[in-house]
């Protein structure tokens, strides 16, 4: 299980200061669509992200180190439209290393924001094949 609390003012100030290389240096394009349609809420999309994959990297124990990095690890929305993560690159060797033997990993995300704050909780599952 991990858990992250971010500053969405924090990640408006990045934007403001570093814009498109912030976005795509730490985003994924899907990440960056999705802000894109939230022009109001833009930080706040981010934040959520931003929240997501540190979560992620204590789930797994690593934080962004040992090969993994922001633009590996996605959020997107499962056909039901709750979020789950993409996973590329180090990240998914990470979580790949991490399943026993005849068993599957389930992401579990959740996300919420109340200004100025974002909030992600990952909780990874083996389950049984």
């Amino acid at each position: 299980m991990g858990s992250d609390l971010c500053n969405i003012e924090r990640i408006q100030n990045s934007l403001d200061r570093w814009g498109e290389k912030f976005e795509r240096r730490v985003f994924t394009e899907v990440e960056q669509a999705k802000a894109a349609r939230r022009p109001y809420t833009r930080a706040g999309t981010y934040a959520k992200r931003f929240a997501a994959k540190e979560a992620f990297t204590k789930a797994v124990g690593t934080g962004f180190s040992n090969g993994v990095f922001h633009k590996d690890i996605g959020v997107v929305n499962a056909p039901s439209g709750a979020p789950t993560l993409a996973l590329t690159g180090g990240a998914k060797a990470r979580l790949d290393a991490l399943v026993p033997e005849g068993h599957e990993v389930i992401v579990h995300l959740t996300l919420t924001d109340d200004h100025p704050w974002a909030q992600a909780f990952v909780v990874l599952e083996a389950r049984k094949l």
